[in-house]
Order: C-alpha cells, then sequence, then structure tokens
C-alpha cells in the first residue's frame, strides 16, 4: 500500500471538500512532508498524538481569504511501481518557482530548494503548488 500517496489523496480531498482538519495514521514520512508543507506556508498547522499504536496525525489546512484552498495541487512523482530518483543537479522547479518539490534523502525529507543547496539527492516524493 503506497501510504505517502494516501496521505497526499486524504490531504487533497480535505482542501477540495473545505474540510478544516484532517486525521490521519502518523509516520516519520508523513511527518517529515507536513513540516515542509508547513515552512512553506501551505497547511495552518499540524499534531502528532501518541497511542498504542503508531499514533495519529491531525493536519490543519490552510485557506486564502476567499475560501479556496491553499493547496492547488499535489503530484505524486515516485511511486511504489515506478521509483523516480534525482541527482542535486536535477530536482525540476515546480511552476517556475510557486510550487515546491519534496524529496527524501539520507538526511531525511527536504523541499527541493534545500536540497539544491545542500547538493542533495534522493527520491522526488512530490510536487506542490
Amino acid at each position: 500500500m503506497d501510504t505517502i500517496g494516501d496521505f497526499l489523496t486524504r490531504v487533497r480531498n480535505a482542501g477540495t471538500s473545505r474540510h478544516e482538519k484532517l486525521d490521519i495514521p502518523a509516520s516519520n514520512v508523513r511527518v517529515g512532508i507536513a513540516k515542509i508543507l508547513l515552512e512553506n506556508g501551505y497547511i495552518r498547522s499540524f499534531k502528532v498524538v501518541r497511542d498504542d499504536k503508531q499514533g495519529v496525525m491531525r493536519v490543519y489546512l490552510k485557506y486564502s481569504e476567499k475560501g479556496k484552498p491553499i493547496i492547488t495541487a499535489i503530484d505524486r512523482i515516485s511511486r511504489p511501481g515506478r521509483r523516480v530518483y534525482v541527482k542535486s543537479d536535477a530536482i525540476p522547479e515546480v511552476r517556475n518557482g510557486f510550487g515546491i518539490s519534496i524529496l527524501s534523502t539520507n538526511r531525511g525529507v527536504v523541499d527541493g530548494d534545500t536540497a539544491k543547496k545542500e547538493k542533495l539527492g534522493g527520491e522526488l516524493l512530490c510536487n506542490v503548488w
């Protein structure tokens, strides 16, 4: 099962349905993606609540003043059936700089700009704009 794809789809669907928040099972990669979305202003906040199993992550979505979701689209790039790896000089620019790419590197989950600055390559997880 594609847990990252499930996370991205839940965020996308909750945004189009105008939900204030959504709950999803927590994992280290999902928390890393949520941190990047928070740092880049795509979500309001998130928190992780630990329980007996793996924990639950609550993500609070962000909307414009007109009520439109800030996240216009999330494209999953690397999938379990087709992994996509990029070098630091081949990280794509998303929507001429108006979007971000998220990578999984050996130093954790980072956005495309950070990976370019630190010359990190890795698995290209998704593009967000």
